[in-house]
Formats: C-alpha cells, sequence, structure tokens
C-alpha cells in the first residue's frame, strides 16, 4: 500500500530515503557537469578518430549499462550497429558474470565498457580479449579499479565515472538514479567525436540544464498536485502500469522506467512501443487485470481487503517518426475499456533535451514510490 501521506512530507521523505535516491536524482544535472568535466580532462575533446568504427560494443552489469546500450542505439540509429554484450554467469554478483566478445568483434570495431562498480573479473578479462583481438576498448568506471588496472594494460581510453562524496559511504545500485548520467554523458562525448550522435559540450551543458529544472519541478517540497513524478507516483500506487511510448527517444525511456519500477520500488510494468502496444497490450486491457473486470470492487471493504490489482496506461511520448501518431487510438482503446491513462509529453528541445527530462521525471517517480510503499 502506498502511504500517499508521505509523498507531501518532505522531512519524512528525506528519513525514508537511507538509500540517497533522492538525492541522486536532484543531482542528477550536476553529475552531467562532473563527467563532462572527466571526460575532457581524459583525452576525449582531444580524439581524433580516423571515420567511424564498423561496429559499436557495449558491456556492463545491471540495469545502467542496459540504459546506455538502449539509448545509444535510439540516438545514433542507423549510423553505426550498437550490440550490447549480454553477461553469463551463474549469479548476478559481479565476481559471477562473465562477458565474451562476438566472434566477428576484430580491429575495426570499438568496445565500450560501463560499470559503476569496477572490480568485476569478468570485465577485466573482457578488456584483455579485447585487446588481443585488436579492439580498441574505452571504458567508463571508477578510479583505482580492477577495471581501470586493465584498462593501463590494454592501452585503451579510460574515463574516471563521476561519483558523489556520500556514495563512498552508502554504495547504490545500478538503478540509482544519476549512474546512468555518470556512464552515458562520458560516451555521449565519444560518439559526439566519431559523428554518430549530436553532443557536443554545448549540447551536454543544455542537458545538464534540463535536468536541474525537473529537479525543481519534481523535487520533494513540491506538492503533488503540481509535480509530475509524484503525481505518477500515486496514480500507479495500486496498478500495473503499461507504458506506451511513441519516437525514437521514448522506447528507451520507456523500458528504463519499466526496470527502474521493478528495481527500486519491487512493481511489475510492462513497456511496448505505439501502435503494436495497441495489439499487444490490447488482452491485458479486457482481462482479469482490467479495470472493469471485477464488478463486486466497489462494495468490497477498503479495510479489510486490498484493493484488486487493475491495468493502467503511461502514455509516453517524443516527436513521433514521420509525424504519424497512434496517440489518439491509445487513448480511445485505454478510455474504451475503462482504463485510466496517463499522458507525459516533454517540452520543446533538442533530442537530448526532451531524452533527459523523460528520463528525470520518471527516475523521480519511481524513487517516490519506492519510499512511499516502504520498498
Amino acid at each position: 500500500m502506498l502511504d500517499e501521506s508521505l509523498l507531501d512530507t518532505p522531512d519524512a521523505l528525506s528519513e525514508a530515503d537511507r538509500g540517497g535516491l533522492l538525492r541522486g536524482a536532484a543531482e542528477a544535472g550536476a553529475r552531467v557537469r562532473t563527467a563532462i568535466r572527466l571526460g575532457t580532462e581524459a583525452g576525449i575533446a582531444d580524439l581524433k578518430p580516423d571515420g567511424r568504427p564498423r561496429a559499436l560494443m557495449i558491456a556492463g552489469p545491471g540495469m545502467a549499462p542496459a540504459g546506455v546500450a538502449d539509448l545509444l542505439g535510439a540516438l545514433a540509429g542507423s549510423s553505426c550497429p550498437i550490440t550490447r554484450i549480454h553477461p553469463t554467469g551463474v549469479a548476478p554478483a559481479g565476481g559471477a558474470l562473465r562477458w565474451d566478445l562476438p566472434g566477428w568483434a576484430g580491429s575495426v570495431d570499438l568496445l565500450l565498457i560501463a560499470t559503476a562498480d569496477g572490480s568485476e573479473p569478468g570485465l577485466s578479462l573482457l578488456v584483455d580479449q579485447a585487446y588481443r583481438r585488436g579492439c580498441t576498448v574505452v571504458a567508463v568506471a571508477p578510479p583505482r579499479t580492477p577495471v581501470a588496472e586493465a584498462m593501463g594494460g590494454a592501452h585503451g581510453l579510460f574515463v574516471p565515472m563521476a561519483t558523489a562524496p556520500y556514495e563512498l559511504e552508502v554504495p547504490l545500485g545500478a538503478a540509482a538514479p544519476g549512474i546512468l548520467w555518470a556512464l552515458l554523458t562520458p560516451m555521449l562525448a565519444l560518439l559526439d567525436r566519431m559523428g554518430l550522435v549530436a553532443a557536443d559540450p554545448d549540447a551536454l551543458a543544455k542537458v545538464a540544464d534540463r535536468l536541474d529544472q525537473v529537479a525543481e519541478r519534481c523535487g520533494p517540497a513540491i506538492a503533488t498536485y503540481s509535480n509530475p513524478a509524484k503525481t505518477l507516483a500515486a496514480e500507479f500506487a495500486d496498478a500495473l502500469p503499461l507504458i506506451w511510448t511513441e519516437g525514437q527517444a521514448a522506447g528507451p525511456v520507456g523500458r528504463r522506467f519499466a526496470s527502474a519500477l521493478a528495481e527500486l520500488a519491487g512493481r511489475p510494468a510492462l513497456a511496448a512501443q505505439l501502435p503494436e502496444a495497441l495489439a499487444s497490450h490490447a488482452v491485458v486491457l479486457s482481462g482479469p487485470l482490467a479495470a472493469s473486470a471485477d464488478p463486486e470492487a466497489f462494495f468490497r471493504d477498503r479495510v479489510e481487503e486490498p484493493p484488486a490489482l487493475h491495468a493502467r496506461v503511461l502514455l509516453l511520448r517524443d516527436r513521433p517518426t514521420g509525424g504519424l501518431s497512434a496517440a489518439s487510438a491509445a487513448r480511445e482503446l485505454a478510455l474504451g475499456h475503462e482504463t485510466a491513462i496517463s499522458e507525459l509529453e516533454p517540452e520543446e528541445g533538442s533530442d537530448l533535451e526532451t531524452l533527459a527530462e523523460m528520463i528525470a521525471i520518471t527516475d523521480f517517480a519511481a524513487v517516490y514510490l519506492s519510499l512511499a510503499s516502504g520498498a
């Protein structure tokens, strides 16, 4: 059950936030600025690549590197194939994970490693494997870690991950807000140098500014009725979120939001892109999770019996491809099945700015849902 009163009590939210999740979300803009500086000091701005790589591979543990790969793939489009190397192993712990280069990987390919830990033996082995194959390697990881040491031996480019002082006392998981931007920002700068993504220093500075603006709108002191992140958290308190995305950047954001809800708040969610979502989730809206599935729900004792889980749609929109939009059909389908629908659309700006705004609002929403539900 969600304690909605907690959402409008900043002191109680602060007390419940033992892992520093709200602070991480609020400091996302500052994290981007620190990552820009660290990337510049590491030499990204001085790189003069000889053309584009044949393919780009991304490896790392947990949700943040997966999000990095998804987001870079959406931003780069068809300019370069981007492949995430999925780990194998007997457990999700870093020491049990292993990564292997695809058989085709060679000297014309680029390997990116993203980790908020840096102690994974499997990533150090992957660096050595890439060096033997002749792959160029770039890694973003905490300094003075085994991965950083392995990069020195492989003559790759190492970029220290932007961290905050309090994280030394309370290590944050890969799903924590801020970790994504610490890993993603240097890679955006790198791909900008290669001509794959438009992310020069001015563009990244605007991303940091947009993240600051969202932090002001979605901070714990802002009441729920005017706070889009708190509003989303309250609306999804007793619902199964169906996250329907439209637009090139919205797809990765929706998938990240679903992962964050599971990893931070312990809540299941389903994400799909429009218009395919209209077919793939239609049965959910008409099945046992539909809002009208239990006609006796009105007469249930709200104190003795917990509310039934019903689907609720979030329409997460960026600029639709080709100007064609399935938003009207999505609203019609949801309302036709008596299913509530929420909508989130960013303000005008560049692709990176709108992407940052959607990520920031949904990150705040996942954190509020986690804290108010005692996850």
